[in-house]
């Protein structure tokens, strides 16, 4: 069986932040024109009034301060609240491969590679853009890879669970270098008017570059030791958007073709089962917590993350353990935990073990388990 590597990582930054600030003036001035609108309704109690959001409540609640976005445009007028991405001509590169691209590009470079040496792409990610052409095959003509390109989705866990189907595709001799993209082009699915999920999602690109181990010529890679995916189903966590929506116009554009879930009921249900799947994967390579020198997590909230943390490691674990960056990018579906690998292996040494985990709408969870070559 080959040994498989990840041999670089990439990530692209969009050009626009948004701070909680901005959202919360942009979300409370909704506020004061919906109930203004329906003062009568809800002087009747037949609607209920809506409620002011807080940058404090914001960043209790998820550790988010700010997001990037692509398109800034129209996200924090009142009377849009959304970004105003103008359609593009089929022949023009769409928005996900440019940010994949980039980030793709960048991957390829720290793994001493060309886009020539890639023989498989595969985006992946919470939404794409379109049902097909694949984003994956646009991307693979764009940058001249051979071989074959497939998109996949799996929300937050699309990352890991295509760094696991590239793994797969090495080992089983199908593939020798693969290109894992993710371009989170999650804006467009926010819900700017629901004061639960207004400020949860930012925009983001990332990228890996996964290969057999013989053929790495990277300074940056590390052994895939051990791959675990999980799935469970649960609405949740939901979003219903898609071509059939429009057999309904009635229904099309209701709130729940957009990003919405039930926080409390996802923390109470998910967390024990995060638990349990890196405790058997632990248990089954005879690896213990405290021997990863980081965890790369999932970057949804940070308090799911500091309660992972704490369940594996016990109290008083140093930040460094385990690296937000949330409080920059927001959530960042699948991207998230990737960014923190990214960011933050420079300081490993041959023999350090890392634990890259994501968790997420499905349920998903996938997680992967690495060591510095």
């Amino acid at each position: 069986m080959n040994k498989v590597v990840i041999s670089g990582s990439g990530l692209y930054t969009p050009p626009y932040s948004v701070s909680n600030d901005e959202l919360v003036n942009s979300y409370n001035s909704y506020v004061d024109q919906f109930n203004l609108e329906h003062a009568n309704d809800i002087e009747t109690g037949s609607t209920q009034a809506l409620a002011y959001s807080s940058s404090e409540f914001i960043e209790k609640a998820s550790g988010i301060k700010s997001r990037y976005v692509m398109v800034k445009d129209g996200i924090l007028d009142t009377n849009i609240m959304m970004p105003l991405i103008a359609d593009k001509p089929s022949e023009v590169l769409s928005m996900q491969a440019e940010m994949g691209i980039a980030a793709a590009n960048q991957a390829l470079q720290q793994a001493n590679l060309t886009s020539e040496d890639i023989d498989l792409v595969i985006v992946a990610c919470a939404y794409t853009q379109r049902a097909y052409p694949a984003i994956a095959i646009e991307i693979q003509q764009a940058m001249g890879t051979k071989g074959f390109a497939y998109d996949m989705l799996v929300a937050c866990s699309s990352a890991t669970f295509a760094i696991v189907n590239a793994v797969n595709a090495i080992r089983g001799g199908t593939a020798n270098r693969v290109l894992v993209i993710n371009p989170e082009l999650t804006s467009p699915q926010i819900n700017f008017r629901d004061r639960d999920s207004h400020f949860i999602f930012g925009d983001v690109a990332t990228a890996v570059v996964v290969e057999r181990e013989e053929l790495s010529t990277s300074t940056h890679a590390f052994n895939v030791l051990s791959t675990r995916c999980f799935t469970d189903y649960s609405s949740n966590i939901r979003s219903n958007f898609g071509f059939v929506n429009r057999c309904d116009p009635e229904n099309a554009t209701t709130a729940d073709k957009l990003f919405h879930q039930q926080g409390r009921k996802v923390f109470k249900e998910l967390l024990p089962m995060i638990y349990h799947h890196l405790d058997t994967q632990f248990t089954q390579e005879q690896i213990k917590p405290e021997e990863f020198k980081r965890l790369w997590l999932h970057q949804a909230n940070i308090n799911m993350n500091l309660f992972v943390v704490k369940k594996l490691l016990g109290d008083n674990v140093e930040p460094t353990k385990a690296p937000i960056v949330l409080d920059e990018y927001a959530n960042t579906a699948s991207a998230g935990s990737i960014i923190a690998f990214h960011k933050f292996n420079q300081d490993f040494k041959t023999g350090d073990l890392g634990l890259l985990c994501s968790f997420g709408a499905g349920y998903s969870i996938g997680s992967i388990v690495l060591e510095k070559c």
